[in-house]
């Protein structure tokens, strides 16, 4: 994926800047650093293989090279968007959704920040803010999805169950025309950031919609309650087994179905 094929593949989108590495620590990490030296909007962060990619609570994203797509972009907040940082995570998970619905698969989203095919996560998103004083300054949104199946970590490594694009469609896939078509989806819905167009878009994706699930937070005790969609501000709205109904805001947040 050299820089010049990547250009070609992404000409219908304005890019701010584009820095591609055969290898790297974390795509996350290198936007994060370029964007506290001043990148631009949309400034894409693009590398074959990441030895230690990131995601939720600092977990590693596995990213062998030539099986994925790991890369991280710089989002500058446009007007009207200060108040929308807690949407980052379901804007890229939107976009990724999108771009696989195009391929003929069937994904979802499980709240917060990761996307499912047959209830196996294929995708992993990580946003996180800079910011100046109480002011985002910038966001970076960070996209890892497992391609190939050799993208998967080993068993023992497996937090949830897992999958590939190609595994699930049963033939190979052209990581560029996807990261070209995720792209060009997040950039639509971005347009639409916070409008409730956006927040049906998200909901329609909702993996576990009317069923029991638990979710663990770090120094709480677990709840159970029925998944029954969205707020406005992207907190998940669920329903106790006694009738009350109680969101869950973004966090370290661990969602899981009840068996």
């Amino acid at each position: 994926m050299d820089e010049r094929t990547l250009r070609k593949a992404l000409s219908s989108i304005l890019l701010g800047g584009l820095r591609t590495f055969d290898q790297t620590g974390s795509t996350n990490d290198v936007a994060l650093a370029w964007a506290a030296d001043g990148a631009p909007n949309l400034a894409l962060v693009c590398a074959e293989e990441q030895t230690s990619g990131r995601g939720r609570g600092d977990r590693r994203w596995f990213s062998p090279a030539g099986t994925a797509l790991a890369f991280s972009l710089v989002l500058r907040p446009l007007p009207g968007e200060e108040q929308s940082v807690s949407l980052f995570s379901g804007l890229g998970a939107l976009a990724v959704c999108e771009a696989l619905g195009m391929c003929g698969l069937h994904p979802e989203i499980k709240w917060p920040n990761d996307v499912l095919i047959n209830r196996r996560k294929v995708c992993g998103i990580l946003a996180e803010a800079v910011w100046m004083g109480e002011k985002a300054d910038s966001i970076v949104l960070g996209i890892g999805v497992n391609v190939k199946p050799e993208a998967l970590p080993p068993p023992d490594q497996l937090n949830f169950p897992a999958t590939s694009i190609e595994a699930e469609m049963g033939k190979s896939v052209d990581r560029l025309a996807l990261l070209r078509d995720i792209l060009e989806s997040l950039l639509h819905w971005r347009g639409l950031l916070g409008k409730d167009v956006f927040t049906n878009a998200w909901e329609n994706y909702l993996a576990f919609r009317g069923e029991q699930v638990e979710i663990r937070t770090v120094g709480v005790p677990a709840r159970t309650g029925q998944v029954e969609g969205l707020e406005r501000d992207g907190s998940l709205r669920l329903r106790s087994r006694d009738g009350q109904v109680f969101t869950v805001q973004f966090g370290e947040v661990h969602l899981r179905p009840v068996l």
